[in-house]
């Protein structure tokens, strides 16, 4: 049995914790307020951009960090003051680590790039600078892997269903690149359990498509008109999905009409 550590535990890491269990490994949640994860998870109420915790915290062989950006009261980069206070109160560095950061790092590429994971990240707002900073950190402490997912998708996870249901405009011609949840969460475990894995992962699935495309393709499948276009002229960046390929032999969810069709019907 190992001990696997979920550091920001949301929706990503309770079903990853999930997969864990049924494995026979022990899933040590930290969130600052835990009370609605699976009993079966030891639930540590724990707010590291605040501080270190009270007491130390368990050794753990993995650990799995997904903390959203968080803005400190001096404007500082609380993510990364976060695993600072986490590496302080660990007894021992986990043997793996994973950080999921975003695809956003890439944010001030210029439009249309096809990036790999051999590009450097090209920040280019506020939000960028600080995930990328994060992903700094965590190599610097805990020799991280890190994990680049573009726009998650799934169940609960409905954003541009509402956006086509609602008729809001949108821009047509930014370039989208997607993940399904399930997908990524297959993804978790490969890096976690993989022998050699790679030290930067780009999540992405092989379907990149205009933004303009996918509402169309939603809103026939829904029976309402596509939502109108908002202009702003093209933007985004394609990722290249060859590398997560590579690593999980297939995705469950290749592209964006596999996985809403999957949504749509209740079955994913």
């Amino acid at each position: 049995m190992s001990r696997v550590l979920l550091v920001g535990c949301g929706a990503l890491g309770t079903a990853l914790g999930v997969r864990l269990l049924a494995r026979g490994d022990e899933v040590v949640a930290l969130r600052r307020d835990p009370a609605g994860l699976p009993s079966d998870f030891t639930r540590l109420a724990v707010d590291l951009a605040a501080g270190p915790p009270a007491v130390p915290l368990p050794e753990a062989d993995a650990a799995v960090i997904t903390l959203p950006p968080i803005s400190l009261p001096d404007g500082g980069n609380g993510a990364a003051a976060a695993l600072r206070h986490l590496r302080a109160a660990l007894p021992s560095t986990p043997e793996r680590t994973i950080l999921v950061s975003s695809t956003r790092v890439f944010d001030g590429a210029p439009a249309g790039t096809v990036l790999t994971e051999a590009d450097a990240p090209v920040p280019g707002s506020e939000r960028a600078r600080a995930l990328a900073e994060t992903e700094e950190v965590a190599r610097e402490l805990f020799g991280a892997f890190v994990l680049r997912p573009a726009g998650i998708y799934g169940p609960g996870r409905d954003f541009l269903v509402r956006t086509v249901r609602e008729g809001r405009p949108a821009n047509h011609g930014r370039l989208t690149n997607r993940i399904h949840e399930a997908d990524l969460v297959r993804t978790l475990w490969a890096l976690l359990t993989a022998s050699a894995p790679p030290a930067v992962l780009h999540a992405v699935d092989q379907a990149p498509a205009p933004l303009g495309e996918v509402l169309g393709f939603l809103a026939g499948r829904l029976g309402v008109p596509v939502p109108a276009d908002a202009g702003g002229g093209p933007e985004g960046r394609v990722f290249d999905g060859a590398a997560l390929l590579g690593l999980l032999g297939s995705l469950g969810f290749p592209g964006y009409r596999d996985g809403y069709d999957a949504m749509l019907d209740g079955a994913a």
